[in-house]
């Protein structure tokens, strides 16, 4: 016998069921949306769009707003361009002058669409062997590390070149003339040269330290040091991964940073060992040469260490001294960089912050300011003629900063995005009249002259999403402060 209750909920049923057939025929795009229907449909186009288009980049000179993370996306109507109907498209901000519609391959960089500068992705290096771990340029052609032990050479967006190391994946790279000096994860540093006659042979031609050193320190017990509780090493060799490599070409000295918490100073004429230095409390991640015998280096215990370079003519060695620690923070130091133009430093952190200071002419260092804009760890920073510096981050992107003429000012110019994964490395070169690289922004003759007129700068990144990016980006640019 069924009660009174029963039976209602069953006369309701009944009623209820054409209701939902009725409802569940309705077209969901004629339901209102929501607001955060509107945000997650727009990331879908946004993503669709990158996916389809690999040239897919953003470039904004706004520095704090969540918007310049898109740029409105286009479609043709009835032969119109129009923009697609968004919350975004919709939003005054893409009335914006500032506004820079991304730079494609097919587009010459001659042809104007505004009288605004423009900075575009012009091109993409993917080879599917590895994360791209470092970079060096130098003139047209650029050398990239990964984790697949394997050095690139790339040239005119092609292939060039390519040698491969026995162990060790490559997580530094510098130049000096024919010579190219690779660091790597096993504690060792390659010498690879490039031949004269024949630009895409290159020969490894030793290692640091040289077999015959190792030998001779080996037979004396004061050559070794003690780094765990049953295990010494030698001194002169890296028993960590070679994380960062700085070349001070004018006094021919090479300096090597490791894992293993030490600085290693090395003669390139004979590839000596000249010293080795307990440099920091953790990893170092980072150093740098200033000229004048200064070098400065970064570490994971959240400290910048400037020393000093003396040498001792008689022993023909040298001598490094701690001159100050610049800084001494929480967040790990992860990079280093300096615009010997304009004789500032920069100090990239894990926190996202960049540091710099301004290098007065008695050589003191006078602490400018900081740079935010990065939501995630700063990986790498390279700078660009007198008044340009690029901060790479975890966060996938790649920020331009100019610093202003007169003053410590910057102010974030424009933001490259379009990596997939966290940006680990950077290189900047020069681009001469016709759009090609020219020389390394730290070449002395670029030092000397400056920034030219509507100087234009070529900027690779390198990322773990396993590719390079190539952007071209305007040097004379001026924001105005809102």
């Amino acid at each position: 016998m069924r009660s009174k209750r029963s039976g209602r909920d069953s006369l309701y049923k009944d009623e209820q069921e054409p209701l939902k057939a009725a409802m569940s025929i309705v077209p969901r795009h004629d339901r209102r949306p929501t607001f955060a229907s509107f945000l997650h449909e727009d990331e879908k186009v946004v993503a669709l769009s990158a996916q389809e288009d690999e040239d897919f980049a953003v470039y904004t000179p706004h520095r704090f707003s969540e918007a310049s993370s898109m740029s409105p996306l286009l479609y043709e109507a009835d032969g119109m361009t129009s923009p697609l109907i968004t919350p975004f498209a919709m939003s005054p901000y893409v009335k914006s002058p500032w506004i820079i519609p991304a730079q494609m391959k097919d587009q010459p960089l001659e042809q104007d669409y505004c009288d605004f500068p423009r900075n575009g992705l012009i091109g993409s290096l993917v080879r599917k062997e590895g994360h791209v771990y470092s970079l060096a340029a130098s003139g047209e052609l650029l050398y990239t590390g990964s984790d697949s032990k394997n050095i690139r050479v790339w040239k005119n967006f092609e292939e060039f070149s390519g040698f491969k190391s026995n162990s060790g994946l490559v997580k530094a790279i510098v130049i000096s003339g024919d010579r190219i000096f690779t660091g790597h994860q096993d504690g060792k540093i390659r010498i690879w040269r490039r031949s004269v006659l024949q630009g895409n042979v290159h020969k490894r031609v030793g290692s640091l330290p040289t077999w015959k050193d190792r030998v001779k320190s080996s037979m004396n017990p004061k050559s070794y040091v003690k780094v765990r509780r049953h295990r010494k090493v030698l001194r002169i060799a890296h028993f960590d991964a070679v994380s960062c490599l700085s070349l001070d070409e004018e006094a021919g000295i090479l300096y090597s940073g490791s894992w293993d918490k030490t600085m290693k100073v090395w003669r390139t004429s004979d590839s000596r060992c000249l010293e080795s230095v307990t440099a920091h409390n953790d990893a170092v991640n980072t150093v740098l040469t200033m000229g004048k015998g200064m070098v400065l280096t970064g570490s994971a215990d959240g400290s910048v260490r400037i020393w000093r370079r003396d040498l001792n003519v008689r022993r023909n060695t040298t001598r490094h001294v701690l001159v100050r620690v610049l800084l001494s923070q929480e967040s790990a130091v992860t990079s280093l960089a300096v615009n010997l133009a304009s004789d500032v430093v920069y100090c990239g952190s894990s926190d996202g912050t960049v540091n710099f200071w301004t290098v007065t002419r008695g050589r003191e260092m006078r602490h400018g300011g900081v740079l935010r804009g990065h939501w995630m760890a700063v990986l790498c920073l390279a700078t660009g003629g007198s008044h340009l510096v690029f901060s790479g981050s975890a966060d996938k992107s790649v920020r331009v900063w100019r610093r202003e003429e007169s003053g410590s000012a910057h102010t974030c110019i424009a933001t490259l995005t379009g990596h997939a994964g966290p940006i680990k490395c950077l290189a900047v070169v020069s681009e001469d009249d016709n759009g090609s690289a020219g020389a390394s922004s730290s070449s002395s003759e670029e030092e000397e002259e400056g920034d030219r007129p509507n100087q234009r700068w070529r900027v690779y990144s390198g990322s773990l999403d396993r590719s390079v990016r190539v952007w071209s980006v305007a040097g004379d640019q001026h924001v105005q402060s809102t």
